[in-house]
């Protein structure tokens, strides 16, 4: 399979010449800082209304965390995401000199076919990666949401997992990748250090050494497919669709992490839990990156109908 970068060369020259290291690092704390103010408020805020409004979720007496495991908490905090593309806008507008759109694509539009694409590779890939898990470890439950209140909240959790997965994409792929290569040659600066960025967010201090290993591989394989997207796409459609596709699987469907498994259908044995051994450590990890290869396969290969191509002018 041959790539042609073309598409990718358009979108690595459309950076003006206000985009140097120094206003780049400068960029990138002004979107931190938004997000983490708009995180403190969300938690903070939302903490608050839980214990005064008595809404329903769990009551351990540590209300934070009560308020986050709670279905509205869950909800309240993927708005959170909000404060990266208010950070985005400031730091394109006034450090940049640039529209937000820039960063969608050299064209400034968003590839609707790469997107729809992406989205149903990635929701094909991780159910079939569910099978080969539940092999793993059969242990799933059905959730505690009834079929109808899953309807009723399935186009808001699509709406705010797409104002994550977008946010996360439009400064990872989009800021970070755009800034780096328009300053260096290299992929492994361009695409590796927000990609190793992206991953190192992952980490969660629940979970065993082994456990953490295996989903930083996994995620950082993923993170590798979205970055190929962008370079073979010269736009972030199709990794919009990819990275949705993925997070509404374990949203909605069948949730691994007790911190998220309000909403979803199913509930299998969380990551974060004891029990788990380096040998189930190294099979999900194998899992998650042949998943992401048949991903890879599915948005890539010639003769496949999901394959996603250069954004054209």
């Amino acid at each position: 399979m041959t790539i042609d970068d073309a598409a990718f060369g358009r979108y690595r020259r459309s950076p003006n010449e206000k985009t140097t290291l120094l206003r780049l690092l400068l960029g990138t704390v002004i979107v931190v800082a938004f997000w983490m103010a708009m995180t403190a408020v969300v938690l903070f805020a939302g903490t608050y209304a839980y214990i005064v409004w008595r809404l329903p979720g769990p009551s351990t007496g540590q209300y934070m965390q009560d308020f986050l495991a709670s279905p509205i908490g869950i909800l309240t905090a993927l708005t959170s995401f909000t404060g990266i593309w208010i950070g985005l806008w400031a730091t394109m507008r006034f450090v940049h000199r640039e529209p937000l759109a820039a960063l969608i694509g050299a064209d400034r539009r968003i590839s609707r076919g790469g997107f729809l694409k992406g989205l149903v590779a990635v929701l094909i890939t991780s159910l079939i990666s569910e099978v080969l898990l539940y092999g793993l470890q059969p242990e799933i439950a059905r959730g505690p949401i009834t079929l109808t209140s899953w309807l009723l909240f399935l186009a808001p959790i699509a709406l705010l997992a797409l104002l994550q997965t977008s946010s996360e994409e439009a400064l990872f792929r989009g800021y970070l990748l755009r800034g780096l290569a328009s300053r260096f040659g290299s992929p492994l600066i361009w695409g590796g250090l927000p990609g190793l960025l992206f991953t190192a967010l992952h980490w969660s201090p629940a979970s065993t050494l082994a456990i953490n290993a295996c989903v930083l591989v996994s995620i950082a394989a993923f993170a590798l497919l979205l970055t190929l997207l962008v370079y073979v796409t010269g736009n972030l459609g199709a990794s919009f669709g990819a990275h949705l596709g993925n997070n509404l699987t374990g949203f909605l469907l069948i949730s691994h992490q007790e911190s998220y498994n309000a909403f979803a259908l199913f509930n299998a044995r969380p990551l974060e839990g004891p029990g788990w051994t380096n040998w189930d450590a190294v099979l999900i990890a194998a899992i998650g990156i042949a998943s992401t290869l048949l991903t890879m396969l599915l948005l890539l290969h010639p003769r496949s109908p999901l394959k996603v191509g250069a954004d054209r002018p």
